[in-house]
This record gives C-alpha cells, sequence and structure tokens, in this order.
C-alpha cells in the first residue's frame, strides 16, 4: 500500500464521527450497496458473519423504532442522577431525519465453536461491532454521516422487525448528508467525556496503570 492510500486511510479514520444531525436528502442505491457491502466485508470469528442488516423503508415503523429509543432515553435520563438534565440536552439519534435508517441485528446462534467456545457472545458481538466499524468508515468516506443509537430494549425491536426466537438487535444505524461533521465527538465538544490519551488504555505486560498519562 502506497503512502497516500495509507495517509487517506488514516484521515477517514480520525475524521470518523457519531451523527446525530441529519441534513435529509437521499443516499443513492449504488451508494447505500457499497456501504452495506463493507459492512459485509468485516472480519468474523470462525468467518460466522453473524450480522443481518435491515433496512427501515416503512415510515410508520421507523416512527415506532422513534418512540423505542425515546422510551429508553426517558428511562436512561431518570437513572442519571445530578447529570440528568445536561443527559436530556443531548441530541443522542437522528431516527426520523437521515435519509436511511438500518439495523443491525446478531443472528441466533449457528454452533460455530471455531475461536469462541470460551466466550460465544463476545466474539459474535465483536464480531458485529466489525461490520457496524466498517460501514461507519465507509460512510465518512462517502462523505455521509453515519450515528450508532443504541437507545432501546432489545427484545421490543426484536418484535418490531419480526426477529426469530434467539436474534439480538444490536443497532439503528442513522445514514445520511449532514450539514457539517462535527470537529470532534460530539460528547467531547458537549463537556460529557473527554478522550483519555492513549497511555491510559496502553499496557505492556500487564493490565495498564490508569494513572499513568
Amino acid at each position: 500500500m502506497d503512502a497516500e492510500t495509507r495517509n487517506a486511510f488514516y484521515r477517514v479514520l480520525h475524521a470518523r464521527r457519531d451523527m446525530r444531525h441529519f441534513a435529509g436528502g437521499k443516499v443513492a442505491p449504488e451508494v447505500l450497496q457499497r456501504i452495506l457491502e463493507a459492512g459485509h466485508a468485516a472480519p468474523s470469528v470462525g468467518f460466522m458473519q453473524p450480522w443481518r442488516f435491515i433496512r427501515i423503508s416503512d415510515r410508520k415503523l421507523r416512527e415506532e423504532l422513534a418512540e423505542l429509543v425515546e422510551k429508553e432515553r426517558q428511562y436512561t435520563a431518570e437513572r442519571m442522577g445530578e447529570r440528568s438534565a445536561d443527559f436530556l440536552r443531548l441530541k443522542v439519534e437522528g431516527i426520523l431525519e437521515c435519509a436511511e435508517l438500518i439495523a443491525v441485528v446478531m443472528a441466533p446462534d449457528d454452533g460455530t465453536i471455531f475461536g469462541r467456545r470460551t466466550m460465544p457472545e463476545e466474539m459474535t458481538l465483536a464480531s458485529c461491532a466489525c461490520a457496524i466499524e466498517n460501514m461507519w468508515l465507509a460512510a465518512r468516506a462517502e462523505n455521509l454521516g453515519m450515528g450508532w443509537v443504541s437507545f432501546f430494549d432489545p427484545q421490543q425491536m426484536a418484535a418490531l422487525l419480526c426477529c426469530p426466537p434467539g436474534a439480538k438487535p444490536l443497532a439503528l444505524l442513522c445514514l445520511g448528508p449532514v450539514s457539517d461533521f462535527y470537529k470532534a465527538p460530539m460528547l467531547e465538544l458537549s463537556g460529557w467525556r473527554k478522550r483519555r490519551p492513549l497511555s491510559f488504555v496502553l499496557g505492556e505486560n500487564r493490565y495498564p496503570d490508569g494513572n499513568k498519562q
């Protein structure tokens, strides 16, 4: 891989944002196909490919999903204590404004043992997360915003999406044009949290010392 390609990859990586504000518009079919193909190209433990993508094209279903997310947002706020008001001021989703809405569902366990005997659900979740990250990076390369929404009861969402027994919804991905990308992660810009330095999370031969800066 040449230096230009390598540098372009790192620019996309660091420009990726979890977007909440969308500008309407549409996503061209061929662009959506490329993003979905990027997700499906993700690595998976034992090559199990446990992700399932559901494109939400029905407006009524989208509104029902938005109601489910709002209900969980309120439940979350109730448990935030002194940060409840600050939390409620944050925009946590763009379900009704985004051009495309994609649900990512973890498929029922297919019995794969290769690589996941000791951590069956964890490795399945990790594989699905790889697919989502691929889509996120592809969306940014296409100059589209994407936001991962996780505020929902998975059983209620599974019912809305007609999922089979054992399937578990993991994400609602809001996708579409944006007026501008955040200059930094939204939660950092809002003062909710700051990115920790690499030294905080990096250890050598043992678990990292969290006090090291």
